[in-house]
């Protein structure tokens, strides 16, 4: 496979919103048929689109693809012949993998991750509703607006319900069934409770329900539409970046909204 066809398949999952990793060779010695700059797709399933070297160096950068994409972080691995292996972590910090293959070459990679940016799913169409499909768009956040009937999200995903007494109970549903591991509602604690209540009525999972955000955002005296989109969506940074959220969080609805 070409250097253009790896680019190419590079761009086809990223269309495809497919998690992958990609294999570069950084250095190598001694004999073995990978050469610095070769690259390689490495597939959620494991299949490797490109050349690295022998079977040694591509089940190694297959361990590692597997890794980084749990992790998030691309690492740095280099690939050495059992017999020159004293330890499976370099002084830098690089992992060392060990080879069996006859060559007895030696290839260093950097195995980079790359997965689709989480979706926002926003249900309402007020004003509030607007200004954090926007603001997800600036946190490079995949975002889709009030959807209709069920979707389904994954659980690094972010379900927020901002009706604002148009449906209220229909989209709680929905969020609830979605699948998102963040699912909030900008209610005030009232209307929150006597909406949870409902939906408990109607069949909701009970640890579902227990883990709905509501009132969702941070306590930052928003007022207005905008500004309550700001506390939702610092709530949901939080939430990403695997921040625990603040205890003092208050109604971030005030005067003007919807109760």
């Amino acid at each position: 496979m070409t250097r253009d066809e790896v680019f190419d398949a590079i761009r086809r999952l990223r269309e495809e919103e497919r998690p992958f990793a990609v294999a570069t060779v950084i250095r190598t010695e001694d004999a073995t048929s990978a050469r610095p700059g070769d690259k390689a797709v490495i597939t959620e399933d494991g299949a490797i689109l490109g050349h690295l070297g022998g079977g040694c160096v591509m089940a190694a950068a297959r361990r590692a693809a597997a890794n980084v994409r749990e992790s998030g972080a691309p690492q740095v691995i280099r690939v050495r012949p059992a017999d020159k292996v004293v330890s499976l972590t370099d002084a830098d910090g690089a992992a060392v993998h060990r080879s069996g293959c006859p060559s007895g070459g030696s290839v260093e990679m950097l195995i980079e991750p790359f997965a689709p940016s989480p979706r926002l799913c926003v249900w309402g169409d007020g004003a509030t509703a607007a200004a954090l499909a926007r603001i997800g768009g600036v946190l490079r956040l995949r975002v889709v607006r009030d959807p209709e009937g069920s979707v389904a999200l994954a659980q690094t995903d972010f379900a927020v319900v901002a009706t604002q007494g148009h449906g209220d109970l229909a989209a709680l549903r929905a969020a609830l069934d979605s699948g998102a591991g963040f699912v909030g509602m900008i209610a005030s604690r009232r209307k929150a409770a006597a909406l949870v209540r409902k939906a408990a009525e109607a069949g909701a999972p009970a640890d579902r329900l227990a883990a709905l955000r509501s009132p969702v955002g941070l306590a930052i005296g928003a007022a207005d539409p905008e500004e309550i989109a700001v506390a939702v969506a610092a709530e949901i940074v939080a939430a990403r970046r695997g921040v625990v959220r603040p205890s003092a969080v208050g109604d971030p609805l005030q005067a003007g909204e919807v109760t």
